[in-house]
């Protein structure tokens, strides 16, 4: 194989990561370093941001450490068999990529994936050796984010999350029948307890002893997890149910959604066409409803389809399914109920909570704490609004639904 510069690499295996959605680009304009002009890129592959507890946004250097592979998991374009170009960087370039990108201020810390190269012990190895010697030798500060391999033995696992402030272990596919089908050399089983382990950890590492002594840190900003979408039949409904049950069994800080992307000299059991990128979005939307407006997934999709509406949002769709207990008084309903309606968000009900225990709140006082209410008008009645009839009208869901659009004939 022809020796490749460290440039070369650097291309090869930031395209290769973009795939991982652990990380999403925020919008900027785009200047990037491939005429050999300049040097960093902001809205290319290479780079991703992730935002930190106190609302931060913070920049990563996002690479796989190598993209060979011995599995031949049917969605992965970076399978055994697949024919794309092939790259690896050893432990060395990785910390001098990251040490020199963060001198030039290019970045504030490190997304680090990899294909499964030799064994998975060897692979999992050498990532940790990358953040120890950031760490240790380079006193490196910034943030670290390891994808960790399952199959992995426990002690490299416990030692990646004493290096890395975010640990991820993808459970792939949102069914273990699917993961079956597509990747049979990966396990649900060895997934589930890989992850059950970094809780234990993460929850032994913040008791302290009799002494008051507090444990070794571990991942202290958590671990989280990706879900490919429509790679197989799972449905909307199938795959909420999965993700609330890895919040509660294994507090992820966040479970992410991948819409399956077609990819060359693909399976014949892979559908053919990428799913509706919305329906990637609506998922996102009903994982916040879940986490944040204490929805349970039977409630976000009801319906026989166990599908999401892609013309509306999921709240609203609930909204509309359950019109029964609508309208609502801002004055007086509980912090359930203001949480479920439309255009009210978590900030605007706290607002809305604090002010009523002063005075009576008015239409025009929910339109200064930030309420949509062009979504919130027809769900809520107050002194000086009623909705009258909005909330009966056969055409309220056409008021939030996109206008239908004429199909192309060629």
């Amino acid at each position: 194989m022809a020796t490749r510069s460290l440039q070369d690499k650097l291309a090869i295996l930031s395209d290769a990561a973009k795939y991982d959605a652990s990380c999403a680009s925020s919008g900027g304009e785009r200047r990037s370093s491939a005429d050999g002009k300049g040097l960093g890129s902001s809205g290319e592959s290479g780079i991703c941001h992730a935002y930190a507890p106190d609302g931060r946004c913070i920049s990563l250097l996002k690479i796989l450490m190598t993209n060979f592979c011995i599995y031949d998991c049917a969605y992965c374009i970076n399978r055994a068999s697949s024919r794309v170009e092939r790259a690896r960087f050893s432990v060395e370039e990785v910390v001098t990529l990251t040490i020199e990108f963060y001198r030039r201020n290019y970045i504030e810390g490190l997304f680090l994936s990899s294909g499964i190269i030799r064994s998975p012990d060897d692979t999992m190895a050498d990532m940790v050796r990358i953040a120890r010697t950031l760490r240790e030798r380079e006193n490196f500060r910034g943030y670290i984010h390891l994808k960790t391999i399952p199959d992995a033995a426990p002690e490299l696992i416990d030692e990646a999350g004493r290096f890395a402030d975010r640990l991820s272990i993808n459970v792939e596919l949102p069914t273990e029948r699917a993961l079956t089908d597509l990747a049979p050399e990966k396990s649900a089983r060895t997934i589930r307890k890989a992850m059950a382990e970094v809780r234990m950890r993460r929850d032994a590492s913040r008791e302290r002893s009799h002494t008051g002594k507090r444990a070794a840190r571990f991942a202290p900003a958590g671990q989280s997890t990706q879900m490919i979408v429509g790679a197989d039949a799972a449905s909307d409904a199938t795959i909420l149910g999965n993700a609330a049950g890895l919040y509660a069994g294994y507090n992820l800080g966040r479970v992410y959604y991948s819409a399956f992307s077609p990819i060359p000299e693909a399976s014949s059991v892979l559908p053919a066409r990428r799913p509706p990128l919305m329906r990637e979005h609506r998922l996102y939307q009903a994982d916040w409803l879940m986490r944040f407006y204490d929805f349970a997934p039977s409630e976000i999709t009801a319906g026989p389809s166990g599908m999401l509406d892609l013309d509306i949002d999921p709240k609203m769709a609930w909204a509309l399914a359950n019109r029964g207990q609508f309208p609502v008084d801002p004055n007086r309903a509980s912090r359930e109920m203001l949480l479920r309606v439309p255009g009210f968000g978590t900030k605007t009900v706290q607002r809305i909570l604090a002010a009523r225990r002063h005075r009576a709140l008015r239409y025009e006082d929910l339109v200064a704490m930030g309420a949509v209410m062009k979504h919130a008008r027809a769900f809520i009645a107050m002194t000086g609004w009623s909705p009258r009839g909005l909330l009966e009208g056969e055409n309220l869901r056409a008021r939030f639904a996109p206008p239908p659009e004429q199909l192309q004939l060629i």
